[in-house]
């Protein structure tokens, strides 16, 4: 399981409870959680059935905050659903789920600790860097507003609660000849 918390409940077995922030408002709740499925909620590496995920630091907030590299058969997908700043370790990613809390400026917080950066700021540094699919998951009001008016990123999807996410197929590397 990544973060989670609300009616994310990944149920058992569970190996592994990965967070991205153990600061986080969910924690509580989290922790709760998890403890009755037997596992603890933390920022950690799992390696098990082919899968390998690395928690890596994001620039967020005022404490350290992370997000997932995750690695299967040869691919990478990206967790970063809450990041101020494009991670430089996304580059070349099959998919990334990642912030768009705000829409068309970024949200800075208080006192200028970081904040959440924006759906506009985010596709375009996802496609020069290389991201073969983006996914928006960190979903806030600016955006929400913005899905209301119809208007989609200039690169990337908009997330949907449920749905399955795969890893697309292998790259196709063209003949050097």
């Amino acid at each position: 399981m990544l973060d989670g918390g609300g009616t994310a409940d990944p149920g058992a077995p569970l190996d592994a409870w990965l967070v991205c922030d153990e600061d986080a408002e969910l924690m509580p709740v989290i922790r709760r959680r998890a403890g009755g499925l037997a596992v603890a909620a933390a920022v950690r590496s799992y390696d098990g059935d082919g899968v390998r995920l690395w928690p890596l630091a994001v620039r967020h907030t005022s404490h350290p905050t992370v997000g997932y590299l995750i690695e299967v058969t040869g691919r990478r997908a990206v967790w970063a659903p809450e990041y101020w700043m494009f991670p430089d370790w996304a580059a070349q990613a099959d998919l990334m789920f990642a912030d768009a809390a705000g829409w068309d400026r970024p949200i800075r917080f208080a006192g200028g600790v970081g904040g959440h950066a924006c759906v506009g700021d985010s596709a375009e540094a996802a496609r020069h860097a290389g991201v073969r699919r983006l996914v928006f998951a960190h979903i806030g009001r600016p955006s929400i507003r913005a899905i209301d008016r119809g208007e989609c990123p200039s690169f990337g999807e908009w997330g949907r609660e449920g749905a399955t996410y795969r890893l697309p197929a292998r790259r196709v590397r063209p003949c050097a000849g």
